[in-house]
């Protein structure tokens, strides 16, 4: 019997593009076509991004606030599974894929459909990841398996890395001393293998055991640190939101947020891990395992 599956997803730079190429050549080489659907703004994001353009989008991505998206053609009216890609930006789903979940003839497709989420991030995926999750609960749609996958490199590494990729548009070595930025190549190409743990799934229609099995294969990176940092993040990233989306001048706002970001994470987030380590982490182990849990699962 034939499936039907879809693929969508917005990718600026072409990474998550790459990253659902891999992960869908297992149904392909087994005789079940994918539908690939890239989404486009009505008035799309540049890439390479300005500084100022990227931080101009803060508010909207955290609160929430949807862009048009142009139209885009189904073949079918419904699917046996929807692979969803979308990236974080701001500790958010990005606006395109925001705008996507808030899309009712996409909405209308999730209902009892099972679906699948990818994310390629810098690292901090887990919040993005939860209000994808909600929404698509939301939607009525059978959340079966997450793969989120990110650059290695420590953190204070990597957003050097990632500025460089994102302001000159180019996936090389910053001054030929720095990492290459964003997912390994090593690691896109691994993302075959989930795609091969899935397929069995959908020729049985039976999706019970599949987050467990891409746990097991490293489809999730979890970093308790980067938890922690997450946690703490969220709600100042939703203050600052309200409060420049609340301003005439939002340009000089959006300048200070550069700044405190810019403290916080180079100054700021390593004061706090110290602390937490010294003081609160040892005494709370059976809330972090709660906490991982709730970003490993899918429910």
């Amino acid at each position: 019997m034939d499936k039907k599956v879809l693929a969508i997803y917005y990718s600026q730079s072409g990474q998550l593009g790459e990253i659902i190429e891999y992960f869908i050549k297992p149904f392909e080489r087994a005789g079940f076509p994918v539908e690939k659907v890239r989404i486009t703004p009505v008035t799309d994001y540049p890439f390479p991004w300005t500084g100022e353009r990227f931080f101009r989008v803060m508010p909207d991505c955290v609160l929430s606030v949807p862009t048009a998206l142009q139209s885009f053609t189904l073949k079918e009216s419904s699917y046996d599974l929807i692979i969803l890609g979308y990236q974080a930006w701001f500790l958010s789903p990005s606006i395109p894929s925001n705008s996507l979940l808030q899309n009712e003839r996409f909405r209308g497709l999730l209902k009892d459909t099972p679906v699948i989420t990818i994310t390629g991030a810098r690292n901090m995926w887990m919040n993005a990841f939860d209000r994808v999750r909600q929404a698509l609960l939301g939607a009525g749609a059978k959340l079966v398996g997450n793969i989120a996958l990110v650059d290695r490199h420590p953190n204070p590494i990597s957003f050097i890395t990632i500025f460089h990729w994102m302001m000159h548009g180019r996936k090389d070595k910053y001054l030929n001393i720095f990492p290459v930025p964003g997912v390994a190549a090593a690691d896109i190409a691994h993302t075959e293998r989930f795609g091969a743990l899935a397929l069995p799934c959908l020729r049985h229609n039976d999706w019970s055991g599949l987050q467990r099995e891409l746990l097991k294969q490293g489809a999730v990176a979890y970093k308790y640190k980067l938890m922690f940092i997450e946690a703490r993040a969220r709600g100042i990233f939703l203050a600052w939101a309200k409060f420049i989306s609340a301003r005439r001048k939002k340009r000089t706002w959006l300048a200070a947020f550069k700044y405190y970001l810019l403290i916080a994470l180079f100054l700021g987030a390593p004061v706090l891990l110290a602390v937490d380590a010294l003081f609160i982490k040892p005494f709370s182990t059976k809330r972090i395992k709660a906490k991982k849990q709730y970003y490993l699962e899918l429910h």
